[in-house]
Parts: C-alpha cells; structure tokens; sequence
C-alpha cells in the first residue's frame, strides 16, 4: 500500500518527537511519503495531487480538523468517487478533533494510529457523506466557490464567535476552551442582531422561516466538544444521512440561558428545543439568505462574511479507514 501522510507541523497536541514517532509507526506497515505543510492550503494542495494520481492508496492527514479539511477538499476537487479516490485516515492533533471523534478514533495521537494500523489490517473502513457549501446563484456569493466540510458549519452567532478566537490565536493566544467561553460571552453582548434575526432558511417544497438569528448545519453529532465533553446542537445527524440544522430566532439574555443550558445537557437523544427553535433533519438541499453579511463558518475555520450560501448534502462522498 502506499500512502501520503500530510503532517500539520503547528498541530497543537503533538510534538516533533511524538510525530516522529507515528511516521515510523505507519511507514513500518506501507510506502509512506511524509510531507509537512508550510503554508495555508498546501494539505489541500497535497490531497488533490494525491487523488489525482493513479497509485496513491491513502491520504493520512496528520493535525486538526482544519487540516482534515484541507485535505478532504483536496481528495475532492473534482467531486466525489469513493470507489476510485485514495481513501482517508485521520491522526488528531489539534485541539478539539471532533471529525476524528465523530469517527470513533481516540483522541490521542499515539493510540489513533494504533487504531488506524488495525484497521488496516482487519481491512475496515466506511463511505461517509459529506456537506458541500458554495455561493447562491443570483446572490452577490455566486462567485464563491463550493467547498466541502466533515461535521459542521454556522452562519451568523457561532462563525463570530470563531472569528473572534482565530483573532486571538494569530495575536499569540492559545486555542482553549476557556478562550471560546469568553469570546462566546463577548459575540453575545456585542451582537447587533440577537433581537432580530437577519437569517431566511429556504428549501424546496417548504415555506421559508426568516428571523433567524443564528443557523448551525450538522453532518454529524456531536457537533463539538467541551473538554472530554459532547455537545449535541443535532442529535440526529448522522455521516450516513444529508444535513442536519438547528437555528435559532432569539438570542435574548433568557433564551440564551435557556439554550446554552440545554446545549450542555444535550445527549445522543436530545438536544435544544423550544418555541424559538428550529430543528431540521436529513435535508438534502437549503439556502442560508441574509439581510446583512454575517459571519461563516466551515469545520471551524472562519471563512469571512457571506450574505447568501446554499448547501447540500452528499451521500457516499469518501471512504475513511475506522
């Protein structure tokens, strides 16, 4: 078998040392070629030279989830063919990994790759959907070029809040829970929008819901974590179906105790619910409208400002080794 591992050097949770030791690991077991990126989009530069290749088996991607990102939509530049695209495995090494989690792989970077290597021995894998965003026809986005994503994305509330701690981040900070509490708190009292949504969700054979104030878009659950703990925004969604969204239309100081206290409780069983609660699931095909540009999102990296984005959900997009 031979393999490109793409190794995120400024992953969070690894060291040079620990990395060398999983490129050992794995090149005991194949033909491994180990690259370490220098520069944003090189993973996904990597991963489509990969796919575009006729000999490359596997595609390891070696980081967080913006680097597992990368590297999907590297895999996937020229649309999905699992049956002919290298397949993928995941070492997490960044700071949350909810894509490596949602998988059932552990959240250790040493034990991952032991996981890893028996499943390739034991030859499992699974062919997993995917949510694919791009720009609305006729919208000021058209232009914006679709991009997939593994387990989520937001528009409006939750993208600031990763605006806001992607800031932090390139002024030194450390990415921590306690820095997304803090920056969470600081969107919510600075929120122009909270009393009246700006967000319109359209879908085929449905009317429109407008006055949204905050809209999450699942192809999985959990949708993150909290330390060891889940959080379950769509309990439902699930890599085997299409898209799953929880929006919101109010953002008052007792509707977000409400939500957020329900967000913290959720479970594989229930999430938030209420009368401002929108809760969506196995949808196909929607458009995201806004009156203003707001925030975007994509498994959790900060993507700008957008007015209008249009999702699908695909089934089958990419075979993973779990």
């Amino acid at each position: 078998m031979r393999a490109l591992l793409v190794v995120n050097p400024a992953a969070t949770t690894t060291s040079a040392r620990t990395r060398d030791v999983l490129i050992h690991a794995l090149a005991s077991e194949m033909k491994l070629e180990a690259v370490t990126t220098e520069y944003r989009g090189h993973a996904r530069d990597l991963a489509r030279r990969a796919a575009e290749s006729d000999d490359m088996d596997m595609v390891v991607a070696l980081g967080g989830d913006g680097t597992v990102n990368e590297v999907v939509n590297g895999l996937l530049h020229h649309g999905p063919d699992p049956d002919r695209l290298p397949r993928l495995a995941v070492v997490p090494g960044g700071s949350t990994n909810v894509f490596a989690r949602a998988l059932g792989l552990p959240n250790d970077a040493v034990e991952a790759t032991g996981a890893i290597l028996d499943a390739l021995r034991d030859r499992t894998e699974r062919t997993i959907g995917l949510g694919l965003a791009a720009g609305t026809p006729g919208t000021e986005d058209e232009g914006v070029p679709p991009r997939w994503f593994t387990f989520c994305a937001g528009f409006g509330f939750d993208a600031g809040v990763i605006g806001r701690v992607e800031q932090h981040r390139e002024r030194g900070k450390r990415s921590t829970h306690a820095l997304y509490i803090r920056q969470a708190l600081r969107q919510f009292l600075e929120e122009p929008h909270r009393r009246q949504g700006m967000i319109t969700l359209e879908r085929p054979g449905a009317e429109p819901v407008s006055d949204l104030v905050l809209s999450i878009v699942c192809n999985t659950s959990p949708w993150t974590y909290l330390g060891n703990r889940p959080v379950y925004a769509s309990p439902d969604a699930s890599f085997d179906t299409a898209l799953d969204v929880l929006a919101l239309s109010r953002l008052s100081t007792p509707a977000v105790a409400r939500y957020a206290t329900q967000l913290l409780t959720s479970s594989p069983e229930r999430g938030p619910r209420g009368k401002h609660a929108l809760a969506l699931h196995d949808v196909t095909d929607f458009a995201l409208h806004s009156k203003v540009p707001l925030p975007f999102q994509m498994d959790g990296d900060h993507l700008g400002v957008r007015t209008s984005v249009t999702f699908t959900g695909v089934r089958r997009a990419l075979r993973v080794i779990v």
